[in-house]
């Protein structure tokens, strides 16, 4: 069984009507010998703001040194979306390992008249998969009420209902007070119900658990008081959360006044967990990198285009006060909506609009656009209403109405967000294919089970992600031009599959042109990145070195206990002597770091670190050379930047939130590395489904973020982190296939220097440097941009070799004697 067979599976469980209750689940984890009995779990209730919520609470315990896993639903693209441990998905083998392991009692229970729905298997994998990969804390988003819902099989630590309104009032009740009291059955035994309801939701939440602490401003006398300070910058808002004798101010990633609401539940959630552990650092940068896709996201700032997951009256109505705190001139609403939703409320509590396309997402719940578009025409506000095929064609049709000083916004439910959003998040994969067995590889990376044809994947192939309707229209499309493309058998469910395009460059190149010409241009745009080179700088790039030929970048370890040469440079002198002999060898780039790495390695005070490389970076300002400073701390690299610093080279991928903004406030470029832990935690295994792939795909979320911090893509350089989070043969598996990172449209740079990846082929500890040199031939071929080295002239020496081999025309004047 294959992934997509697996998902396939668990999609076509969404057939059984919803059964309310947790009997079943707790049958199915009797089936699995009950894995999740050792997990401490947080429930996250409500009627808005609970995903928002439980994914703050993931974030704050993750920075207070807890193991965590997440459950939210729905998912965007991929149901592995919906079960992360410590921020990454549940691997696709993992799904193919439940599935295979529960379907014969599904069926059997199927059989028998007492089937499993979809959500209750989901939250059984869910809870399986917690405890295999023992998670300290869990936090579930509650589907539905909370009595009935699959995910009370557990019994929380902590707990929270976020609102309360009027939903599902068929299952849940007629009036708030039923509601409340199916919700509030959330409330653990040892702790009271934190809440964010307010007015008579909030009585009625007390009327059930007298006890439960209430989060809210300060006019609503709360048990625990939170202040919104308004936005902060485009896309971070400012809130204060105050407890008797706590507190924290900080910034979330997700505007609006409920936002801080949010924050307050999830702030006391964490600290019924974690107790002293929940320090007001923690508690800090854990809301300010809690990002959460979808929920009032910028992606663009010429148009403002917003995406916003709002799908009743009520969160729309926040929405609306939350987008009047942007400066915009004329609104454009795209709006897809679910047929048992109250249009016209949602239509009514929406700012005034120049223009409305309506659409229906792929769901079976989906409203007709046309009867979207009666809900607005009856409001009269609009100039322009018409109806789209497609998300992606009402996003397109708005984005061509709106001037530079409009806003776009996508609402109504989040599954016309996910469709729009592909606009910025789907990605493009060039593969290198000299043969049939390199073609079965790709095609079997990409679940795909016409491996027949796979001899005729043998001149330039792209992979994407589609959903069914795309895959179909590129299937009809491939077959007029004469190109080929194979998707994943994919039946029933609504994630993306993978689509497998072949064909010589004059058959990719018509296909792109029938895309345009069949309402699929947003498909033919990511496509044609990968045909037709469309990641080159546009006129606005910046004048980098490694824009013009590979660059090298000269390793300059102000430390004393640096893997390789710790030690040696810590004197302030002799780095700067070191550095100017590297820049006369041929150096780029110095890149000066004042914190081990290495795994074990004992972490540097910011002030310290600040003292080590200061003085360094102030004395190398006067040599022909860009300066780079290696640090995971934002506070260290403001320090060297206003010493004279061009680069920030960030080993943990941005973790530090403020990092991001640093360099967009500079103007300079940043390294993004793609790292599990740095430090390295020795002996730590990490699982990939397929290693390349899988990093690229979470370095675009962290490039996504770089980007919406006013960062332009040639800015940002993305690093595979050789080492970090990965053995020897997966390392050598990335420097092979690095030209598949182009997919991201950044520079690339490549850290392989003295590595005990190498030890992989017999060079010990202190015999690294011929291996190195040939990775750093290797790494040139594949594409890299930079190579960060400790042996400068000898890798210079590598990289003009490899230049001069792939385009001798191509060797710049000053290489040459």
């Amino acid at each position: 069984m294959n992934y997509h067979a697996a998902a396939d599976f668990l999609s076509d469980l969404r057939r059984f009507a919803l059964d309310p209750g947790t009997a079943s689940v707790r049958e199915l984890l009797a089936h699995l010998d009950d894995p999740h009995e050792d997990v401490a779990f947080v429930q996250v209730a409500g009627s808005n703001g609970k995903g928002s919520t439980a994914r703050m609470t993931e974030s704050i315990l993750r920075e207070a040194g807890y193991r965590v896993g997440l459950y939210t639903s729905p998912h965007f693209d991929d149901l592995r979306e919906r079960i992360r441990v410590d921020g990454r998905q549940i691997t696709e083998s993992a799904v193919v390992e439940f599935v295979e392991e529960v379907r014969p009692f599904l069926v059997e229970r199927a059989v028998e008249g007492d089937p499993i729905t979809s959500f209750e298997a989901l939250t059984a994998m869910s809870l399986w998969y917690f405890g295999r990969s023992d998670v300290d804390v869990a936090v579930l988003e509650v589907g539905m009420g909370g009595r009935l819902d699959a995910t009370s099989v557990v019994d929380p630590v902590a707990a929270a209902v976020t609102a309360v309104s009027l939903e599902h009032t068929d299952i849940l009740g007629d009036t708030l007070d039923e509601i409340a009291a199916e919700k509030v059955t959330v409330a653990p035994d040892d702790a009271p119900l934190v809440t964010g309801a307010t007015d008579e939701s909030l009585r009625a939440v007390r009327r059930h658990a007298p006890d439960a602490l209430a989060v809210g401003f300060a006019d609503e006398s709360p048990d625990v008081t939170v202040r919104y300070d308004g936005l902060r910058n485009h896309t971070e808002a400012g809130v204060v959360v105050e407890g008797d004798d706590w507190g924290v101010e900080t910034r979330v990633p997700m505007p609006g006044a409920y936002q801080a609401r949010n924050a307050g539940v999830a702030a006391v959630l964490a600290r019924q967990v974690g107790g002293d552990r929940v320090t007001e650092p923690a508690l800090a940068r854990g809301l300010r990198s809690a990002h959460w896709p979808g929920r009032f996201e910028v992606v663009e700032r010429d148009p403002l285009v917003v995406l916003d997951g709002a799908h009743n009256p009520g969160a729309c109505e926040a929405l609306a006060t939350t987008l009047a705190e942007y400066d915009y001139d004329d609104l454009h609403l795209v709006f897809g909506a679910m047929h048992d939703k109250d249009h016209r409320a949602m239509a009514a509590t929406l700012p005034p609009v120049a223009s409305v396309r309506t659409c229906a997402p792929a769901h079976e719940r989906a409203s007709d656009p046309a009867v979207l578009a009666a809900a607005f025409e009856a409001a009269g506000d609009a100039d322009t209403v018409e109806t789209a095929p497609s998300a992606a064609a009402a996003l397109d049709g708005a984005r061509d109405a709106a001037d530079a000083d409009d806003c776009v916004l996508v609402v109504g439910s989040l599954f016309a967000v996910a469709e729009a959003r592909r606009t910025w998040s789907r990605l493009a994969v060039g593969r290198r294919v000299d043969g049939e067995a390199d073609a079965r590889a790709v095609l079997e990376r990409a679940h795909a089970t016409e491996a027949d044809v796979a001899s005729e994947c043998v001149h330039r192939v792209v992979t994407t992600r589609l959903d069914r309707r795309e895959a179909r229209a590129l299937d009809r499309a491939a077959g007029r031009v004469g190109a080929t493309a194979v998707t994943a058998d994919y039946r029933t469910g609504r994630e993306l599959r993978q689509a497998v395009v072949s064909g010589t460059a004059a058959d990719l190149r018509s296909l792109l042109a029938s895309l345009d010409g069949h309402g699929l241009g947003t498909v033919a745009d990511v496509l044609r990145a990968r045909i037709d080179g469309g990641d080159e700088a546009g006129d606005d790039a910046h004048a980098y070195p490694w824009a013009e030929s590979p660059s090298v970048m000269g390793i300059l370890n102000v430390t004393p206990d640096s893997f390789h040469d710790g030690g040696e440079f810590f004197d302030a002198s002799a780095a700067v002597a070191r550095a100017e002999a590297m820049v006369e060898a041929g150096a780029d780039v110095i890149d000066v770091g004042g914190e081990s790495t290495r795994p074990g390695a004992d972490p540097v005070p910011p002030a310290e670190e600040i003292e080590r490389v200061r003085p360094v970076i102030e004395a190398l300002t006067d040599l022909d050379v860009l300066v780079s400073i290696d640090t995971r701390k934002a506070e260290v690299g403001r320090a060297a930047l206003e010493a004279g610093a061009d680069i920030l080279n960030d080993v943990t991928g941005l973790a530090d939130p403020e990092m991001r903004f640093l360099a967009a406030e500079f103007d300079v470029p940043v390294v993004v590395m793609h790292s599990i832990d740095a430090p390295v935690v020795p002996g730590k295994t990490v699982t990939y489904d397929d290693v390349v792939s899988d990093v690229i795909d979470e370095l675009a979320e962290r490039v996504a973020l770089a980007e919406r911090a006013g960062l332009s893509r040639d800015q940002i350089i993305v690093d595979p982190g050789l080492g970090f989070g990965k053995d020897a043969v997966e390392n050598f598996e990335l420097l092979d296939r690095l030209d598949e990172f182009r997919a991201l449209g950044c520079p690339i740079l490549v850290g392989h220097s003295h590595k005990s990846m190498y030890a992989h082929v017999g060079r010990d500890a202190g015999e690294r440097l011929p291996a190195t040199v040939a990775g750093t031939a290797l790494a040139v071929d594949r594409g890299a941009d930079i190579v960060r080295v400790h042996d400068v002239p000898e890798n210079v020496a590598a990289v003009r070799t490899a230049v001069a081999t792939g385009d001798a025309a191509g060797v710049p004047d000053e290489w040459r004697a």
